[in-house]
């Protein structure tokens, strides 16, 4: 039997769902949709040969891991940002506590030990952390900027994310040690820190360039592996390179020309079915869609991330609490940084750092954090538009 109360919970339904929709982005959410969607066919469509005889296998997992993070999206709509600035050390500790275990517990693949298994599933801790210390470096600096000078409050901010980044480091994983570091500039931009602190992190970071690619090597001191070393300098490289990295660079320029202006289609695209081109499903996904879809699909693709960066520095803007800005400003920098670096390797002006192109690559961790950090912008947003403005 119907009752009254039961009658007004079901006309309550779409009020209900009124309000939960109130200030989201859906543009944001579009084109994050779209492009994960696009990532999902793509590695379908490139990697079909790769196992022999489970020519789904890339495709059901990425699949998998898409339908996680859109439910991770949809969560992180619902995270309490005040609150969990609260717990900004513990999350801190953990970060370094879970990117650190996996010395101890951790699997390996080519060179790196970055994952903890679980089951079936694998778990990449660095990935997650990109979220992490975007979250506990705007909670540090809301906390700690009326204590402390502009300089102190600098180098505490730098100490939260080095700790961490240089655990990564030593996996090794350069690449997303330094997506760490991009979202630490990135805060502390945001937060309004002087230029000469930037000015200062420049100069250091030049001064490091040059004493770990020339300098101690020319002592006998190799501070990074060779093949690291090979990626950091193959794209200024000419083509006689002949290394591991000089033919990956080579290989995936030769892709993106071959796919001329509007592409061969994805069963004409020789450099990836054929596997010339190494980590077609990862690192290197960008070559495939110019191989397949030609300038115009790639130029789509560029644009649509433009997209994502452009709504997300809306969400910035409109954001109406200090936490709220500087979390957004390390989601939209983890994405441009990302993007930038990805499409620049796979074209020849950026090194080869191994960063994954966002919502495109392969990997469920990175999958995942990626939806989940849209997910924190769209949560931004709503905030800011039921929250009243501080005076």
């Amino acid at each position: 039997m119907t009752t009254l109360a039961t009658r007004g919970r079901r006309m309550d339904m779409p009020e209900r769902l009124r309000r939960a929709a109130v200030g989201i982005d859906w543009w944001l959410v579009a084109v994050a949709a779209a492009i994960s969607g696009f990532g999902v066919y793509v590695v379908r469509a490139a990697t079909q040969t790769d196992i022999p005889g489970d020519p789904s296998f890339y495709f059901t997992r990425q699949l998998s891991f898409t339908i996680v993070g859109l439910l991770g999206m949809v969560g992180a709509l619902y995270i309490d940002l005040e609150r969990l600035a609260g717990w900004a050390w513990v999350l801190w500790g953990g970060l370094c506590a879970a990117v650190a275990v996996v010395f101890v517990i951790g699997s390996g693949a080519r060179g790196s030990t970055r994952w903890i298994d679980f089951g079936p599933a694998q778990v990449q801790p660095s990935e997650l952390g990109k979220v992490v210390i975007a979250v506990v470096l705007a909670a540090v600096i809301v906390q700690k900027s009326g204590e402390m000078s502009p300089g102190r409050l600098t180098l505490l901010a730098t100490g939260v994310a080095l700790v961490p980044a240089g655990i990564v480091f030593l996996q090794p994983d350069l690449g997303t040690a330094l997506v760490y570091m991009a979202i630490l500039m990135a805060v502390l931009w945001v937060a309004g820190q002087p230029w000469t602190h930037f000015a200062a992190f420049g100069a250091i970071i030049a001064t490091v360039v040059i004493l770990v690619l020339w300098a101690l090597p020319a002592v006998g001191v190799q501070v990074l592996k060779p093949y690291q070393v090979d990626r950091l300098t193959a794209f200024v490289a000419s083509g006689a390179d002949r290394s591991e990295t000089g033919y990956q660079l080579e290989q995936s320029k030769t892709a993106i020309g071959s796919g001329g202006a509007l592409g061969k289609g994805p069963n004409g695209a020789t450099q990836t079915i054929n596997d010339f081109l190494p980590e077609h499903h990862t690192d290197f996904i960008f070559a495939v869609v110019a191989e397949m879809f030609g300038f115009v699909g790639g130029g789509i693709l560029i644009l649509a991330y433009a997209l994502v960066v452009w709504r997300g520095l809306r969400v910035l803007a409109r954001a109406r609490t200090r936490l709220d800005q500087l979390v957004a400003a390390g989601i939209v920098a983890m994405f441009a940084f990302e993007v930038f670096v990805n499409i620049g390797m796979n074209v020849g002006i950026m090194p080869i750092t191994g960063i994954p192109l966002p919502f495109m690559s392969y990997g469920g961790s990175h999958t995942i954090t990626n939806l989940v950090a849209v997910g924190l912008l769209l949560n931004i947003n709503r905030r800011g538009s039921v929250l009243p403005r501080p005076l």
